[in-house]
């Protein structure tokens, strides 16, 4: 994704191929400019991982706002150039389910195919192997808790580790290891030595509209509890600015709680604020925060987030089918 800030010019035509955060985002930012792309996915839907209502909700959006072609079940078995130049290339999308007839496209034209299908770290020169450390399928650095890898001399925090590849987990890992290892406070209290808590970490995807996410998604929470002990709390609507601007762009909330609880699992937005509001929201999920804590709190209006302290109804249950 690095070689996208550096293009000489603005593409004409783009396919991404991929259904993570970057494929995602690219193909967002390039058709914000004026590009016109086709996102490719081999999956059912893309953003796996992500509460199901709101990756068929952004998949809608970004068809029909953001002008994304959107394809999933595709594949790209060639990517060849169309003249002696190779400045545009003819890409063969082949369209389908496994086991089924697939329809082979050949989109012609393009400018940039961008391959945004995951990374993997960047550790083979350092002698890991030799050292007699560790490592994944993925060349993952494996770590316990404290963030040690096999040999006791050596710690790993971020993207090289098996953990949770976000920048923002990269630096608690960094700022606990440092606390550890060299803080004042754990030097002369081994009690006061701390790890990263994993659970309910809020993120953002930056779409177009973009998604704010923390906690469990219905369908890990069906998982964990059972269906029966879970209550799903959803709005889907247009923002009232958009009555003056024209644009067809909707938002979507969503509260995941326990019923026997009323403890809030997870909070799920696809919105132009969904980032900045899901961050102050996690500080709310990691406080243990109850449906009635949002029910019983004076939303500010007229905004979206309001939405998430006004809705009473349940959604009907619907068994998910997406992975």
């Amino acid at each position: 994704s690095n070689e996208a800030f550096y293009l000489p010019q603005l593409p004409k035509r783009v396919v991404v191929v991929g259904g993570g955060y970057i494929a995602v985002e690219f193909a967002c930012i390039f058709a914000g400019y004026g590009s016109k792309v086709t996102l490719a996915y081999r999956g059912d839907l893309f953003l796996r991982g992500f509460d199901n209502d709101v990756r068929r909700f952004l998949a809608d959006q970004m068809r029909e706002v953001a002008g994304v072609d959107v394809r999933f079940n595709t594949t790209v078995p060639r990517v060849e150039a169309q003249d002696s130049s190779g400045e545009l290339k003819s890409v063969t999308l082949k369209t389908g389910e496994q086991g089924e007839q697939q329809v082979e496209e050949v989109v012609k034209d393009v400018d940039v195919v961008m391959f945004a299908t995951g990374r993997i770290p960047l550790v083979e020169d350092l002698g890991l192997e030799k050292a007699g450390v560790e490592q994944g399928k993925k060349r993952e650095i494996v770590v316990d808790e404290w963030n040690r890898s096999s040999v006791p001399s050596i710690f790993a925090v971020g993207d090289c580790t098996d953990r949770v590849a976000l920048t923002p987990v990269a630096l608690a890992e960094g700022h606990a290891f440092a606390d550890n290892e060299f803080g004042a406070k754990a030097k002369a209290d081994p009690s006061q030595r701390r790890t990263v808590d994993y659970e309910n970490i809020a993120t953002a995807v930056f779409s177009q509209p973009p998604i704010g996410t923390c906690g469990l998604t219905q369908e890990a929470a069906e998982a964990r509890y059972g269906r029966d002990m879970i209550d799903v709390y959803m709005s889907s609507f247009r923002p009232l600015k958009h009555t003056l601007t024209g644009s067809a762009e909707k938002s979507l909330l969503k509260l995941v709680v326990h019923a026997e609880t009323d403890k809030v699992l997870g909070c799920h937005m696809v919105e132009p604020s969904a980032a900045e509001v899901v961050q102050l929201v996690g500080v709310a999920i990691k406080a243990g925060v109850t449906k009635a804590h949002f029910d019983s709190t004076i939303g500010v209006h007229p905004t979206s987030a309001e939405e998430l302290v006004t809705m009473r109804s349940k959604v009907t249950k619907k068994p998910s089918k997406a992975n």
